[in-house]
């Protein structure tokens, strides 16, 4: 099975989603499933692991109304406040539908400190007894910290989202590389091939910008800790969903089927605990 382990949908609000700003015009509008099916369809791909793109429970709510009403959306990723007195409690209540299958939060907005603050690591350790994974969307800025989570943390497993956002318009690969080879000495630790191309130039990216980021990603984790994902419809802003898939089927095209079957699905079923 194909998965693609990370997209996002939404009924447009431009005060909820207020970090789309008037560059990114093509995304204000709704994105739903029936929408979403059709782009899988059209590249032989599965089913997908939804992504929050709003820090509310009801965004939780949302996207598990969606995936219980829509086969193919095989889990989700939602948002609990893991900074919150009554976090263990919201997570029991959230844990007992099996579509959840891990939070975010949108710590790339964050200042620096943010994730080894007391009370968000009560929150993974909360996440850890739950048995939910946590997605880590920072830019390289965060690695650090987010080195030292994942190392406080053992037992929880995280996912780098869209790299870390390297810096692929600018071609700057220092400090990123460093930190991302250290982040991959963690065990626990895997990583989405996603957001390229909208860190790239969105209008004048090719192939060859993106992918030796990619290459530093795949030595450091290993076919087995890298996964695929469109970031769709956030993709709109530099190509489409075929574009994403295009780009890693062309830097897959000499691997092993066995090694694409991981990266196109495999990786992300054992992630995310996906049923088939």
């Amino acid at each position: 099975m194909k998965i693609d382990a990370h997209h996002h949908f939404w009924n447009y609000d431009p005060v909820r989603h207020d970090w789309i700003n008037d560059s990114m015009t093509v995304l204000k509008r709704d994105f739903l499933p029936a929408e979403f099916k059709t782009e899988l369809d059209s590249c032989a791909i599965d089913g997908c692991v939804a992504v929050q793109a709003d820090q509310s429970l009801k965004e939780t709510e949302f996207l598990l109304n969606l995936a219980n009403e829509n086969d193919f959306i095989k889990g989700i990723v939602g948002w609990v406040d893991l900074q919150a007195p009554n976090v263990e409690d919201t997570l029991s209540t959230f844990s007992q539908n099996n579509l959840l299958k891990g939070l975010r939060h949108v710590v790339q907005a964050e200042a620096q400190g943010f994730m080894l603050t007391k009370n968000f690591n009560k929150g993974i350790e909360a996440l850890t007894k739950s048995n939910l994974t946590y997605d880590i969307l920072i830019y390289p800025k965060h690695l650090e910290d987010a080195i030292a989570l994942v190392n406080e943390h053992p037992n929880q497993q995280f996912v780098i989202d869209h790299m870390a956002k390297p810096l692929i318009k600018e071609h700057v690969f220092v400090p990123w590389e460093t930190l991302m080879r250290k982040m991959a000495e963690a065990p626990n630790v895997y990583c989405k091939v996603s957001g390229l191309i909208t860190e790239a130039n969105w209008h004048n990216w090719k192939a060859e910008d993106i992918t030796p980021f990619i290459d530093i990603v795949f030595d450091a984790f290993g076919i087995n800790r890298v996964m695929f994902g469109s970031d769709w419809p956030v993709c709109k802003l530099a190509g489409s969903f075929t574009t994403t898939v295009v780009l890693m089927q062309e830097y897959l095209k000499n691997f092993s089927e066995v090694d694409k079957a991981k990266f196109w699905g495999e990786n992300a079923i054992d992630f995310y605990s996906l049923v088939e």
